[in-house]
Formats: C-alpha cells, structure tokens, sequence
C-alpha cells in the first residue's frame, strides 16, 4: 500500500467520524417522556383536596343557613298571632290598679296572680323559640325598632327620646317583629345632629 493511499483512507475514516458526530442517531432523539414531578403532582392534589373540602363546607353553611330561614319564617306567622294574646293578658293586669289589687279579695287576687303567671309563661315560650321582647324606655329613638304616634314636649331629656312606651316591640332572632309603639319627646337638646323620627310620627 502506498503512502498516498493510506492517506485517502485516513480522510475517509475522519469524514465518516466527523459526520457520525454531526448526525447523532435516530433514536438518541425519540427518547422516553419524562417522569411526573413527585413534588408538583402532590402540589396539585392538595389544592385540588383544599377546594373540594371549602366547597363542601360553603355548601354546609348555606344549607344551615337556609334551614334557619325556613324554620324562622314557620314561626313568625305563629309569633305574630301570640303577640296579641300578650297583649291581652298585659292589658287585662294593666287595668287593674294597685288600689283594686290590695283591696280584693282572696278569689280575685288569685285570678290576678294566674294571668301574671300565664304572661311569664307565654313570654318565656316564645323566648325560648327565639322571639324576644324589648321596651326602650329612655333609649334614642331609632326608626327600625320604633314606631313614633306621638310626641311629648319636654326640655330636660334630649330630643328624640323615648319618654313612653306604649306597646312594648319584639325581635324575632336579629328581626323585628313588630316595631315598639312609643312617645317621643321634643323641645329638648337635640341628642345627634340628625333626627329622623318626625317622619315617623303618626298624625
């Protein structure tokens, strides 16, 4: 073999390295997908568990939240109806004077301890069924808890006062029920600097 030769055989066998190098083989480039990262797949599934678990709670809360109302609505129209039985049995010892009451007899003062027991009775039942009774006698009228029907001129208390009530109101759980029925006063200092109880004032 001749030095010339072997020479072109030595540039051939560089060629094919240099190409072979170049051209890497098919299969090096269709190599198997990458495994799933541990830490974001449990990434994923705790926030996936952490919303499921919120909606299950909101739903559980609005489901509570509309048996609540369900119920309250059943017993306002009951409450209301008991309200004028209350009424009643007050109006019935409110007419009885402490003169007719220590001068009665036996009979008489009995029947007026049973009606005042009835009355406990009653307003204790309908506390008990979330229905609460409130007199705001002295506090500063406010148009959502009171009904004005009459004003009461009187300089020594703050105007826009209640100085009477003349029907005690009632909540039903963070509801009124019926508004209380209360004087008002006038003439004095004006308690804030805005009153908006003249608007409720019945003529």
């Amino acid at each position: 073999m001749t030095k010339q030769t072997a020479r072109e055989d030595e540039a051939a066998q560089t060629d094919e390295g240099t190409a072979a190098a170049a051209d890497p083989a098919p299969a090096a480039a269709s190599t198997a997908p990458a495994e799933p990262d541990p830490a974001a797949l449990a990434a994923e599934m705790k926030d996936r568990l952490l919303r499921t678990l919120a909606d299950m709670d909101n739903l559980r809360k609005r489901t509570a939240r509309e048996v609540a109302d369900a119920q309250l609505r059943g017993i306002t129209s009951f409450a209301r109806d008991m309200l004028g039985v209350a009424d009643n049995m007050r109006r019935a010892l409110d007419a009885v004077s402490p003169e007719v009451r220590q001068s009665a007899q036996a009979a008489v003062t009995a029947l007026i301890d049973g009606v005042e027991l009835t009355e406990r009775e009653l307003l204790k039942a309908l506390e008990k069924n979330g229905v609460r009774q409130f007199a705001p006698q002295g506090e500063k009228f406010d148009p959502n808890l009171h009904q004005a029907i009459f004003e009461v001129p009187d300089a020594s208390v703050p105007a826009g006062s209640v100085v009477q009530v003349v029907q005690p109101g009632y909540m039903i759980g963070d509801r009124v029920l019926r508004p209380a029925m209360v004087g008002v006063s006038k003439g004095g200092p004006k308690a804030a600097p805005k009153s908006a109880y003249n608007d409720n004032v019945q003529a």
